[in-house]
């Protein structure tokens, strides 16, 4: 019994030991799957242009690399191409990274694609492609042509077979404004886009542009644009051509009147407010003359525009003065003119000053006394005193000479 239980205590022992070495097996075979980490990135691309994916490996244990396409089929299989499709092209195969590239994409290469690292079990990462389809060029057109001041237009713009969805924004002159934006999505997944912009123009809006801006991943900067016509009322100004001041009894008066709007007025007139102008003027298109001014001419003259929108008119105010109106008035004086001649005087002044005090200053008299005659030649103080006192007593001698 003993001996039994000794041998079944050994075989207990040793399924034990190999169940224990399977397991660390597994668990170390586990590890290292685990440790292997398999990456990829999702790519955008524009319809006709070049796609790459790229299938990436960390820490690879010599597994083997494949690509799959959205259906499962075998693209690449390490660096072997078992697809016949030629636009699919190997860039680079390493250990560590799987990267093919796709020429020339089209809608129906969109989808799902799988990399796939053979370890136990297999790892799969996925890279989703993204087809994108740039618009057309935006179509705009105008509910009319030509639109009056003061009325509502509508303008209407049109992207067509994009894929996302495009987006519209609208732009008169550097002010953006809002349209009203509908989607519509055609059998084969592509997208049509419209906006409608509904403006209020005035005459500031004749001949600004309005621009209608696509917003698409697939392209930049595209737009159409337009000018708008807007039709305006004139805008009338009298103008005095003649006397250039004061409207005085016995002159002659010329008025001029400035009509413009969109379209030219085709007609001016002039009437006098509240009474008849004066018998003999002289209107001429849109120029009104009166000769021989006198005060009962007063009055308020009005200039009258029309076009095919509408009319408008400007006052002139006439008031006659007497004839020798404004002669008394004081003349201005002119302080700068008087200023500059003060300073010249001034300056002249100054100047013979100068040459005065330079002219005594070269003619000073230049002489000495003869008091002191003798002094110079005495041998000592004692007799040079003598000689001086000697000399007080002589009158002739204190008289001064001029040398």
């Amino acid at each position: 019994m003993a001996i039994t239980g000794n041998g079944s205590l050994t075989i207990s022992l040793s399924v034990f030991v190999i169940s224990a070495a399977f397991l660390l097996k597994g668990t170390a075979e586990t590890l290292s799957v685990e440790g292997q980490n398999l990456g990829t990135d999702n790519v955008s691309v524009i319809e006709g242009e070049m796609a790459t994916i790229s299938c990436r490996v960390k820490n690879n244990d010599d597994s083997v690399i494949q690509l799959l396409n959205p259906n499962r089929q075998t693209i690449y299989f390490r660096d072997v191409r078992p697809l016949k499709d030629s636009r699919f092209q190997l860039v680079n195969f390493s250990d560590n990274e799987l990267r093919v590239s796709l020429s020339n994409v089209s809608l129906s290469d969109e989808g799902r694609y799988v990399c796939q690292l053979y370890t136990d079990p297999p790892q799969e990462a996925y890279a989703d492609i993204t087809v994108l389809v740039p618009p057309g060029s935006p179509i705009m057109d105008s509910q009319e042509d030509v639109v009056s001041e003061g009325n509502e237009t509508e303008l209407t713009c049109t992207a067509m077979g994009s894929k996302p969805a495009a987006s519209i924004r609208w732009m008169k002159g550097e002010q953006e404004l809002t349209g009203k934006m509908t989607v519509d999505e055609t059998y084969d997944g592509m997208f049509t886009v419209t906006s409608r912009l509904r403006l209020t123009v005035s005459k500031e809006d004749d001949g600004a542009p309005v621009s209608c801006i696509i917003d698409h991943p697939a392209v930049k900067d595209l737009r159409a644009q337009r000018y708008l016509e807007v039709l305006y009322q004139p805008e009338v100004k009298i103008v005095q051509a003649f006397p250039e001041g004061l409207t005085r009894e016995g002159e002659n008066l010329e008025l001029t009147c400035i009509a413009k709007g969109k379209p030219q007025p085709h007609q001016i007139s002039w009437l006098r407010v509240d009474d008849d102008v004066p018998s003999h003027t002289v209107i001429t298109g849109s120029d009104l003359f009166i000769e021989n001014l006198n005060k009962s001419y007063n009055g308020t003259y009005r200039c009258v525009a029309s076009n095919a929108v509408g009319e408008a008119y400007d006052d002139y105010i006439l008031f006659v003065y007497d004839s020798r109106a404004g002669e008394g008035a004081p003349q201005k004086i002119d302080h700068a003119v008087i200023g500059g001649v003060v300073a010249v005087v001034m300056f002249a002044i100054l100047c013979a000053l100068i040459v005065l005090g330079r002219y005594f200053a070269r003619h000073k008299g230049t002489y000495f006394t003869h008091e002191a005659k003798g002094a110079d030649d005495a041998a000592d103080a004692d007799t040079a005193i003598i000689n001086a006192e000697g000399g007080h007593n002589n009158t002739e001698e204190k008289k001064e000479y001029y040398i």
